[in-house]
């Protein structure tokens, strides 16, 4: 039985990996650098800007002239939410002004993707934001919050008044194109499909641990294919 386990386990991890390059493979050619939004990247609790290192170079090396990751202050749970997505909407400002550009793209990760998530849907984000790509958020919170301490923290759990206020909203994305992408390995986001996204392309990855999503060279393809893609006109 347990030797039937772990074949079964390999043969969905490798359908996974089919899945993921199928998808990527019939994608459109990139946009011309010229097209391309600023890229503002969010990261999650305990993190900071340097979560996106790999991420940012990626993007960097396939021409992204603007690319920001933000540092959020605290970064351990205990500021709110909304308190957090207020200093993302003022990165989001300070970049556009930066480079001159109207709209930008926004990468969130964990709880990075929810607070980013409260600034497009509340506080008048989806104005200015081209695409919005989630990387395994807590959008229906996660089963470890109840573990820990702080408003943020409390507000990442299950059922929480911030989660059903998100989740009650009839129009949330306006012309924001949103994408989630998740992996049904995460044992952070309990349960796993919490990182799914009402209203959201999704994309999932066999990536085994909650972290490796902002590693894994799969999830980095994903995130050049979205934001490289030409404007769809709406």
């Amino acid at each position: 039985m347990r030797a039937m386990l772990v074949l079964l386990a390999l043969a969905w991890f490798c359908e996974g990996c089919a899945m993921t390059a199928a998808s990527l493979a019939v994608s459109p050619r990139l946009a011309p650098v010229e097209q391309r939004a600023p890229v503002l990247l969010v990261h999650g609790i305990g993190d900071d800007a340097s979560a996106f290192d790999a991420l940012r170079g990626r993007l960097e090396q396939e021409g992204w002239p603007h690319v920001h990751a933000i540092s959020l202050v605290p970064n351990n749970g205990s500021e709110g939410i909304p308190a957090l997505a207020r200093q993302v909407a003022r990165e989001a400002e300070a970049l556009r002004a930066r480079t001159g550009a109207r709209r930008v793209d926004v990468v969130g990760f964990s709880m990075g993707a929810l607070v980013s998530r409260y600034w497009v849907q509340l506080l008048g984000g989806r104005l200015v934001v081209r695409r919005f790509i989630s990387i395994s958020g807590p959008h229906a919170g996660t089963g470890l919050a109840f573990l820990g301490r702080g408003k943020g923290v409390t507000q990442m759990r299950p059922g929480s008044r911030l989660l059903r206020a998100l989740q009650q909203d009839p129009r949330p994305w306006g012309a924001t194109e949103v994408h989630s992408f998740w992996t049904p390995w995460d044992l952070t986001i309990l349960p796993a499909s919490s990182s799914r996204l009402p209203g959201a392309s999704e994309r999932r990855f066999p990536v085994l641990l909650h972290p490796w999503m902002l590693t894994d060279r799969r999830v980095h393809d994903a995130v050049v294919d979205v934001l490289g893609s030409p404007a769809v006109a709406r």
